[in-house]
């Protein structure tokens, strides 16, 4: 009896079969109809075309990301550089008033000989203050001898002469200084000017 009813269940497939395939859709090897395969084909492949448009367009904002972040970091570089010049200009302007302490000193005693090692021990601290500060990009304007520039020397006095060209520094009251290029303090000059002919 048992024979039978396998029977009973091979024929009851097969009439399934039939019954697919009487349909008009024809059975795949996957057991699908092919109508269905190629519309998942068509599926998948809208997909994928999908995905790899998300995906260029993740990887054209990584790009864009990393980019911003090396500018980011390239601006805060700087920022922290010019920050430390900054620090770095404030403590050579409140120096420079005991560079010219020193200057006054030397001057004041020079001719005296009773001065003389006491002098020299404080050239000697002047040069070792001076060496620090040149080191950290302080440069003295060299205005003794030079014609007069609005932009690093400031005239207080005039002097009229026609022995020099109009405009020449004669001479120098007070030093003037640049930090990497920047006035910190005008050289104080004075000026000659030509006489006025009447």
């Amino acid at each position: 009896m048992a024979e039978p009813k396998r029977e009973q269940e091979q024929d009851q497939e097969e009439q399934e079969r039939v019954i697919s395939m009487d349909g008009g859709e024809q059975a795949s090897d996957s057991g699908l109809p092919l109508s269905s395969e190629a519309t998942l084909a068509t599926e998948l492949s809208k997909e994928l075309v999908r995905l790899r448009a998300e995906k260029d367009e993740l990887l054209q904002t990584l790009v864009q990301r990393q980019a911003d972040f090396e500018n980011f970091r390239k601006r805060i570089e700087r920022d922290r550089h010019e920050e430390g010049r900054r620090g770095v200009e404030r403590l050579l302007t409140d120096l420079i008033p005991v560079l010219d302490a020193f200057d006054r000193a030397l001057k004041a005693h020079a001719a005296d000989p009773a001065y003389e090692e006491y002098g020299k021990g404080v050239i000697l601290i002047r040069k070792q203050l001076w060496d620090a500060m040149s080191r950290h990009g302080l440069e003295r304007i060299n205005a003794a001898g030079k014609v007069f520039d609005p932009h690093v020397h400031q005239a207080i006095e005039r002097a009229e002469s026609i022995e020099h060209p109009d405009g020449f520094i004669l001479d120098v009251f007070q030093d003037g200084y640049l930090f990497h290029g920047r006035v910190l303090r005008p050289a104080i000059v004075r000026v000659v000017v030509h006489p006025v002919e009447n």
